[in-house]
């Protein structure tokens, strides 16, 4: 069941000292990268800050929450490098439970990019490759992945984009990509470019 800070003390607690303060969950993406200073220098002193005070239980209860409690919380484990919360991240892009938060997954498994985060998120693929219906979040996690594989040369996306694969497939079959040339360069520039952002707060911390 995903907890609601509605009903819930502890969460809401939470929710407003690291959440919505400044709106926060509606940075966490690709808007932070259109942030100029000093908006930006602001944003990220203020979540190196949070990533540093906060506790893993407090990330765990967020992780309970719904997408905008979620997006933080994984923001702030990338950040923090609490790589403790690995597994958890993974259970949580696989299960999809709620929207809006696929990338923050992807962002903070890619920034670990170790081979255990390219199997968690070829796991992903795996399964909603096979969902043609289900717009998700398969082209943010194959940029993610696509980002670990150039960094390890480990390869996994490979067996996914090779002719007639599972990639190839899903683009043609996908009614939402209909039309569309392979986005997987733009994705990878994004989560290259998000990555770049988490390493830039962990050195600052």
């Amino acid at each position: 069941m995903i907890r609601d800070p509605r009903d819930d003390a502890e969460l809401l607690a939470l929710v407003r000292r690291y959440v919505t303060s400044g709106r926060r969950y509606l940075n966490l993406g690709g808007s932070l990268l259109r942030m100029k200073s000093p908006e930006y220098d602001r944003f990220m002193r203020d979540l190196c800050e949070d990533a540093g005070l906060i506790t893993p239980h407090e990330i765990a209860t967020l992780l309970e929450g719904s997408w905008r409690e979620r997006r933080t919380a994984a923001w702030l484990v990338a950040v923090s490098r609490q790589t403790e919360f690995r597994e958890c991240l993974g259970e949580l892009l696989l299960a999809s439970e709620v929207c809006c938060v696929g990338l923050a997954y992807s962002v903070a498994l890619a920034s670990f990019g170790t081979a255990r985060d390219a199997d968690l998120l070829a796991a992903y693929l795996d399964r909603y490759l096979c969902r043609p219906d289900l717009a998700y979040d398969q082209t943010v996690v194959m940029g993610a992945l696509q980002f670990i594989d150039l960094n390890l040369g480990g390869g996994q996306a490979d067996r996914f984009r090779e002719p007639g694969g599972l990639w190839q497939q899903w683009l043609q079959d996908a009614p939402h990509m209909r039309g569309d040339s392979d986005p997987t360069p733009s994705f990878l520039s994004l989560i290259r470019r998000l990555c770049a952002f988490v390493d830039e707060c962990t050195e600052a911390l």
